[in-house]
């Protein structure tokens, strides 16, 4: 559709009119004038809200949907449409699914599924075989079919010769792997933070040891295979230093952090409510200050909602059982704005398009429009009712929110909250 924004503020470092509140003019999914007052145009539909913000369209690095195998929590195409009215013109699908998206097969199929939507998926195939850890899987087959990049979400790959074989082997195709970090061994029946809040409350504590070991052990595998390695969701103090260390010495790491990291603290766990159990754990106030201060000096290049959905069988339930996860992309912007300053929120929300080497473009005359629409200023809070989402697990319900995405413009496509 061709649209027309009017008193639109830009917010991209990249473009000629950033910080600037003009018209912008949409055709065949082009911006083909932008500047002040806009004649009115009979092809174009209008849109004026109070308050308008326009960005380059954000990138979620960290997206469950269930489909195939868990609809009943999550649909590809409810997914989606949830994304789209959250501000995010693309998403890196988990292959956690059933069955695990380990080969070109289910790569095509969750593709086509997500074929004529405004927000665009994007997979991550699974570095070994059903997620198991012990062969690698088709990866260079995925690469082939669409696969962004490779990793076992949520699981750590205990073999450090498995994964020094799949960083090389990677490095052929321009592949990246993701890794995710906690030694299982050292987190045993851990559900909590290992800390004040979780002796307390007599559960049993994760320690951020967990997290660290692996990082390492996986940094100095970075180091000697060269190739590119992703960490996500990191989540101690401890972790970004490494991070950082390693990005001194040259080895190309990057890494993410979710939403919950950088709002809550294991604080929340008082009332033994299970929408808190999330991987990694809820960590304490100086592990939350030490990611936002990574956050701005740039050791932590993305952020990602992590959004899980969780059926309610596997969720409302005693905490030491339920599933760990929460749902994100609704609550996402308005949580991040509490916290961050602006520009850097929308940095860090579409950096990960850059990680995954998937196109972007300033928001410039000629140039191809997929952005994302909201606001800075409302002050609200999360509650059921902004809930888009089958599964409704959200840690955030009853949190207070600043601004708000009120949709995108992606794909030809105008969707709105």
């Amino acid at each position: 559709m061709n649209l027309i924004l009017r008193k639109a503020t830009i917010i991209d470092p990249q473009s000629p009119f950033h910080n600037q509140t003009v018209d912008v003019k949409i055709t065949n999914g082009v911006f083909e004038k932008i500047g002040k007052a806009i004649p009115k145009s009979e092809t174009h539909q209008e849109l004026e809200q109070q308050g308008l913000h326009i960005s380059q369209g954000w990138f979620d690095t960290s997206v469950s949907l269930g489909e195939p195998g868990f609809e009943d929590r999550e649909t590809i195409a409810n997914g989606l449409e949830t994304a789209a009215k959250s501000g995010f013109t693309g998403i890196a699908l988990q292959p956690n699914s059933y069955p695990i998206i380990d080969n070109q097969s289910q790569v095509h199929f969750v593709k086509q599924k997500a074929k004529g939507f405004a927000t665009e998926l994007f997979p991550i195939g699974a570095l070994t075989k059903a997620s198991e850890g012990k062969d690698l899987a088709e990866l260079y087959d995925m690469k082939n079919a669409g696969a962004v990049a490779f990793g076992d979400y949520n699981k750590s790959l205990s073999n450090a010769n498995l994964m020094k074989i799949g960083l090389q082997y990677v490095q052929d195709f321009d592949g990246l792997v993701i890794a995710y970090s906690q030694d299982e061994t050292i987190k045993g029946n851990g559900v909590a933070n290992e800390g004040i809040v979780s002796t307390r409350l007599g559960l049993k504590g994760i320690p951020n040891l967990a997290e660290e070991l692996i990082i390492a052990r996986n940094l100095f595998l970075l180091e000697y295979t060269g190739g590119k390695l992703h960490i996500p969701t990191i989540s101690t103090a401890k972790s970004v230093a490494l991070i950082k260390e390693a990005k001194k010495k040259g080895l190309n790491v990057t890494c993410s952090v979710t939403v919950h990291h950088l709002v809550l603290t294991d604080e929340k766990l008082e009332g033994f409510d299970s929408r808190y159990k999330v991987t990694p754990p809820l960590r304490t106030e100086a592990d939350r200050k030490a990611l936002i201060k990574g956050i701005l000096d740039d050791t932590i290049d993305c952020i990602t909602s992590d959004h899980n959905p969780i059926d309610i069988e596997n969720k409302k339930m005693e905490f030491d059982l339920a599933k760990n996860g929460t749902i994100g992309l609704e609550s996402a912007f308005g949580a991040l704005l509490t916290v961050l300053p602006l520009e850097k929120t929308i940095e860090k929300l579409t950096f990960g398009k850059t990680i995954l080497k998937i196109e972007s473009q300033e928001i410039k005359e000629k140039n191809k429009a997929s952005i994302s629409l909201f606001t800075i200023t409302d002050n609200w809070t999360f509650d059921a009712a902004h809930i888009l989402s089958k599964s409704k697990n959200s840690a955030f319900l009853g949190q207070s929110m600043k601004g708000k995405a009120i949709g995108i413009y992606n794909q030809g496509k105008l969707i709105l909250s």
